[in-house]
């Protein structure tokens, strides 16, 4: 068991190695150093590979020409001494020994039968030579060649005929290159070591620029893993770079939000706590008021007994209210979208909503100015402009009058409910849309009202993706105006 346990460790951590190693490779850290390496590291040896091309080519051409030049002049004399007839003048075979030693190469002699007449390492005399550059030469093209892999140069010369333009031999010169691949070797070695260098410069170069730009998202991060234990109350600002600017901008505005929405649900369940509780604690004061009295007369009875009846129909409509909140809620795949007529909604709205206008002696008019079929969920819409109208009646004056108009365009269709009746303060018009907002809480409550009709309106339009918006002078009335899309997109 304790060796089994050893073993288990061992593994835990080669699966921890591999998986810091697998999540550095992944960070963008990494991708900036691997970036920044690439971008340096690769012209460096783009330029080390054309130096030593460059230093090459150039020393083979400069050791061709030089060459070249000195078999130019070695024909001149080959031809005053007459070498071809006579292989034994000391002085050219002193030039030629002197040429040999010089660069380390080998020179051949041959005339116009391809016969080598002269050889400074004494192995072909005598012999016939048939090479293509011989040949070429022989036609007045001197040729030069450079063999890379056996480090050697080959040049071929004319030799010219008496004062003829006859050629009547060729100085073939085989040189060897070993010098210049030394030079090479050396050059090799001091850019490697050159680029050895600035790799390992680069490499601390990177890491230094790749912490300085992950650091200010580091410290993004952080404040994020706050929010995730609980709000943080300093404000994040992360300057450093423009992004990250932005970046810090967005997450405030983030958090000022999740703070705003986090307040907003603690003031919602605070006030559905208490208006749930007020009925209740009303039917509580009418019950223990019945209990503390012997012989409650049976008309105090009755008039106790339908207070509560009231209270419980209060508490019906708020529960009623909130669970077609709830149903707002929702993501838009719950809605029931057909296509309806706007014109017959509205016409059966005000129909249901006639008995409520009698009672206050408040007139309706309905006005269309085009048939409009929509996209929707007639249950959600009908509820969401039911509430505009019965607000509109409720809080109107005695004898006032509300005006519903429906029109559309091409996109578009316009509901307007506008009223006579009290109005609302500018100072109130940006919170009537909040759940369980009341302008005037005691009369609100005479009306029968809960507080959510609008909030229940307002939502009902947004998963729609509509509008609602409000224009209201306190005591001349006011107008809410209704936009919808005629085809719905999810």
């Amino acid at each position: 068991m304790y060796i089994q346990s050893g073993e288990l460790v061992i593994i835990s951590r080669g699966s921890f190695h591999f998986r810091f190693n697998s999540k550095f490779l992944k960070s963008l850290r990494f991708c900036i150093i691997e970036l920044l390496l690439v971008v340096s590291i690769v012209p460096c040896f783009a330029a080390y590979n054309g130096i030593i091309k460059s230093y090459e080519s150039r020393a083979v051409s400069l050791r061709t020409a030089e060459i070249q030049n000195q078999c130019t002049i070695l024909s001149n004399q080959l031809n005053s001494y007459n070498y071809l007839a006579d292989t034994s003048s000391e002085v050219i075979n002193a030039s030629l020994t002197q040429l040999t030693n010089i660069y380390n190469g080998r020179v051949m002699i041959v005339d116009n039968d391809l016969q080598v007449v002269k050889d400074t390492y004494s192995l072909d005399e005598g012999k016939t030579i048939v090479s293509e550059d011989v040949i070429r030469c022989m036609k007045g093209h001197s040729t030069n060649f450079y063999d890379k892999e056996n480090r050697y140069i080959a040049v071929t010369s004319p030799v010219m005929e008496g004062d003829s333009e006859r050629i009547s031999g060729v100085i073939l010169a085989s040189v060897s290159t070993d010098t210049i691949e030394d030079s090479l070797e050396i050059l090799r070695t001091k850019g490697s070591a050159i680029i050895g260098i600035v790799i390992i410069l680069m490499l601390g170069i990177s890491l230094f620029i790749a912490g300085r730009i992950v650091r200010p998202l580091r410290r993004i991060t952080e404040s994020i893993a706050d929010v995730s234990e609980g709000y943080d109350d300093e404000v994040l600002h992360v300057n450093t770079f423009t992004e990250t600017k932005q970046l810090s901008e967005a997450f405030n505005k983030m958090l000022g939000r999740l703070k705003q929405l986090d307040q907003s649900r603690e003031e919602f369940v605070s006030n559905v706590s208490h208006e749930l509780k007020t009925p209740l604690t009303s039917m509580k004061v009418l019950a223990d008021s019945l209990l503390a009295q012997e012989d409650v007369p049976i008309e105090l009875y009755q008039e106790f007994m339908g207070d509560i009846a009231k209270e419980i129909d209060r508490e019906n409509d708020i529960i009623t209210d909130l669970l077609s909140l709830v149903k707002m809620d929702k993501t838009a795949k719950d809605l029931h979208i057909k296509s309806v007529n706007i014109n017959e909604l509205l016409e059966l709205i005000l129909k249901r909503l006639k008995p409520i206008a009698e009672t206050k002696n408040v007139e309706v008019v309905l006005e269309s100015f085009r048939p409009v079929t929509a996209e929707i969920d007639e249950v959600k819409l009908t509820l969401a402009f039911s509430n505009l109208v019965e607000n509109a009646i409720k809080y109107n004056h005695e004898g006032g009058w509300v005006h519903v108009s429906l029109n559309a365009d091409h996109k578009y269709f316009y509901v307007k409910v506008a009223d006579s009746g009290i109005g609302i303060p500018e100072e109130d018009q940006v919170h009537i849309f909040e759940r369980f907002y009341r302008v005037d809480k005691s009369h609100s409550r005479e009306m029968g009202g809960t507080g959510l009709g609008l909030a229940i309106a307002r939502n009902a339009v947004i998963i729609h993706r509509g509008s609602v918006k409000i224009y209201s002078n306190e005591g001349e009335g006011t107008t809410f105006t209704v936009r919808i899309p005629l085809t719905y997109v999810a």
